[in-house]
């Protein structure tokens, strides 16, 4: 008996020697604070960069995060504020993460554009009845995207002036794996403007983010961006929106390559301007929410480091000198997590804050010499 109790006695003492070498030796978390409100410092206004911090649990990586964005001469970000994370059930909230990330970019200075969507599993059919992905909406829980539209713009209001509603409805893959609907998606986005402005009448709502494609009619994996921004126009969407987000990515195209219907280049942004102008919305401005080049040697559709910055600069003087243009954001700034695939050919920065070229010539070229 006495023999056992010092068994347990000595296994105990061994177990809080570990708990104590873990509490020691185990780094804790850097205390992060909010801070004292910083200028960005930039030749050019119109600069901006999607971040990627939906998944990023860690505070100091958000705000250091946010902090190299603001460093490198950026005052804009685009950032995506998941539906299904922020109310995982009906009327009930998590903004926990999505204050701290809005609280930290506006201590950096920032401009925040919030793409809203991805549906939680409520708003979701049945799935012992029907498989269904995040993507997917159906017009009977339309007004519930609206309810939570109208709650994310009252939370944040005075804080966040620019939302976005939804990603690329022109692909199936966005819009649940279905067909595209151009009119389902305006239904959707009359819904989203009116519960918007409800909350918020100054805020700025963007329509479209389309992801620029050649698909044709009746393609299964979606529609070519021209022809659905016709028929939002045609399923009366010029009402409910007041600016249009973009998406302009160059592939292996050079920046200075006009547009061309059928080509996808960086330029055919314009051509979308093209149709707002034909439809009468000339006086709307257009946001470009995503757009770049990859420099990844995995990927075909890439080109080389030096390609990527050359095009990525001319890209930013580009949108600098047209009046129609209020930002252009290129993706994506930084993975939480490296993908070890082509998709790190567009970050900006590596997952453990290391600048890669791209960010070095960007910020040499559009920040003062006196910047911090």
């Amino acid at each position: 008996m006495l023999s056992r109790r010092i068994r347990f006695n000595a296994a105990w003492r061994v177990l809080l020697i570990v708990i104590w070498l873990w509490a020691v030796e185990w780094p804790a978390a850097p205390l992060v604070t909010i801070g004292l409100p910083q200028p960005v410092l930039t030749r050019n206004p119109k600069i901006g960069v999607h971040t990627r911090l939906t998944d990023e649990a860690a505070a100091w990586k958000v705000q250091r995060t946010l902090q190299m964005v603001r460093e490198m001469g950026s005052p804009w970000i685009v950032e995506f504020f998941p539906w299904a994370y922020l109310e995982p059930g009906k009327n009930s909230f998590d903004w926990d993460h999505a204050d701290q990330v809005i609280d930290h970019a506006r201590a950096q200075g920032l401009t925040v554009i919030a793409r809203l969507g991805l549906v939680p599993d409520w708003a979701r059919p049945d799935p012992n009845e029907r498989e269904t992905t995040f993507n997917y909406l159906d017009a009977d829980h339309y007004a519930d995207f609206g309810d939570f539209v109208h709650a994310f713009v009252d939370r944040y209001k005075g804080r966040v002036q620019h939302i976005v509603i939804w990603n690329e409805p022109n692909l199936s893959f966005e819009w649940g794996m279905r067909p595209v609907d151009a009119k389902g998606y305006v239904d959707l986005l009359k819904i989203a403007y009116r519960r918007a402005k409800q909350a918020d009448p100054n805020v700025i709502v963007l329509a479209g983010a389309l992801a620029p494609t050649l698909e044709p009619i009746g393609s299964v994996a979606g529609l070519n961006d021209l022809i659905y921004l016709q028929q939002m126009y045609d399923a009366g969407a010029k009402d409910y929106f007041d600016g249009l987000a973009a998406h302009a990515y160059g592939l292996t195209a050079p920046m200075t390559e006009g547009p061309d219907p059928n080509r996808v280049n960086f330029r055919r942004v314009e051509l979308l301007r093209q149709i707002m102008i034909d439809n009468g919305d000339a006086a709307k401005s257009v946001y470009i929410t995503e757009a770049g080049w990859n420099d990844s040697p995995r990927w075909n559709m890439a080109v080389k480091s030096a390609k990527r910055i050359e095009y990525t600069l001319a890209a930013y003087d580009w949108a600098q000198q047209q009046d129609w243009i209020v930002m252009l954001t290129m993706w994506a700034f930084r993975y939480p997590h490296a993908t070890r695939t082509y998709q790190d050919g567009w970050t900006w920065v590596t997952e453990d804050f290391q600048p890669k070229p791209i960010y070095t010539e960007v910020q040499k070229r559009f920040t003062p010499s006196n910047a911090p």
